[in-house]
């Protein structure tokens, strides 16, 4: 038997529970607690332990006619002197973070992942997640997150991975019953390139999730995260990449080839959209911008061509360096400069 607006119920993997007030999907009920907020919850995440009373009548269940007491949010009852939260004194600052948690990491190309709002402080967050249009906004996720609690909010099958690459989190902080330090509203705007799902170094060892996650900060010690919730070493690419651009530009314009040539093979460089593309689409397109550059260039003795590939599990690197050996046998090849681009990258001299 599904669950029906009326329904008392405990939530599965957190503290609480409340009374289904709204069935917003065959996945996804609103459940009231006893402080009145309206919690987006997955009906999986939701166990009956009292069904409506339309639904007892229809049963012919016996009414208990005492009012039910209310439900905690904690696994046990506190003592009358118990705070019904515990705050910290390190919650007193926002830290909060959207957490992505595959469900198999060991075949993360066609995994679904699980996506969660992460508040790591004290105080109440009234939260709305949405995608940015050019002109208007879609909202994927809204609802109040308890402190120090993790909520699920949504889950993504490969096709939809493209969908959050802009994201907007709107938060406002608050706390009932008691003073508090206000916060300012927040409206951060997120962009999150959708290969970094597809590689295995981005799901690592963290404090909310056992299994490993991608972890994104929206939220460090009250301070918005800038440059649209890019890492500082993400910039560092996306500056290397655009001087790479300029300088193929400006080069082909003059017809004088620079002494290196740079060429990034990230499917995110070569594509607007990876939106329906398997693993070998994006590696064929990756393959096929590879011999345009080495066609174009197969006649410039003695040319540099660095093609950056990144780490990632090593598929592209051994497909090009197979394309090289059999297209291009006279070519010498070797690791580009560790100093400039890690272990990403192979350098190419044409001969």
């Amino acid at each position: 038997m599904g669950i029906k607006v009326g329904d008392r119920v405990r939530f599965l993997n957190s503290i609480g529970g409340g009374i289904v007030k709204k069935i917003v999907s065959k996945d996804m009920v609103e459940v009231e607690d006893q402080d009145g907020f309206d919690i987006p919850t997955l009906v999986k995440e939701c166990v009956v332990i009292e069904a409506s009373i339309a639904e007892q009548k229809k049963e012919n269940a016996p009414l208990n006619n005492s009012k039910p007491k209310p439900v905690i949010l904690q696994e046990t009852e506190p003592d009358e002197d118990d705070d019904i939260e515990e705050e910290t004194k390190e919650g007193e600052k926002l830290n909060v973070s959207l957490g992505f948690v595959p469900d198999d990491i060991k075949a993360i190309s066609t995994a679904k992942t699980d996506v969660y709002l992460i508040n790591d402080s004290n105080y109440y967050l009234a939260y709305n997640i949405y995608n940015i249009g050019e002109t208007h906004a879609f909202s994927r996720a809204g609802g109040i997150i308890s402190p120090n609690t993790k909520i699920q909010i949504e889950t993504l099958c490969k096709e939809q991975l493209p969908e959050i690459e802009n994201l907007g989190v709107q938060m406002l902080a608050m706390k009932k019953d008691k003073t508090y330090l206000p916060k300012p509203a927040y409206d951060i705007k997120l962009r999150i390139n959708a290969v970094k799902f597809y590689k295995l170094h981005s799901y690592t060892e963290n404090d909310f999730f056992n299994e490993q996650a991608l972890v994104i900060s929206l939220i460090k010690d009250d301070e918005a995260q800038d440059l649209k919730g890019v890492s500082a070493k993400d910039v560092k690419e996306m500056l290397e990449q655009k001087e790479t651009r300029m300088a193929a530009r400006v080069s082909k314009k003059s017809n004088v080839k620079p002494e290196k040539l740079e060429i990034d093979l990230h499917i995110a460089e070569l594509v607007d959209n990876l939106n329906g593309l398997s693993n070998k689409d994006m590696l064929d397109i990756q393959i096929k911008e590879f011999h345009k550059v080495m066609k174009e260039n197969i006649t410039c003795k003695g040319q540099k061509i660095v093609f950056i590939h990144g780490k990632g599990e090593g598929v592209l690197r051994k497909e090009l360096l197979s394309e090289l050996k059999k297209h291009y046998p006279k070519c010498e090849f070797q690791d580009a400069s560790f100093l400039e681009y890690g272990f990403g990258a192979t350098q190419i001299t044409i001969k």
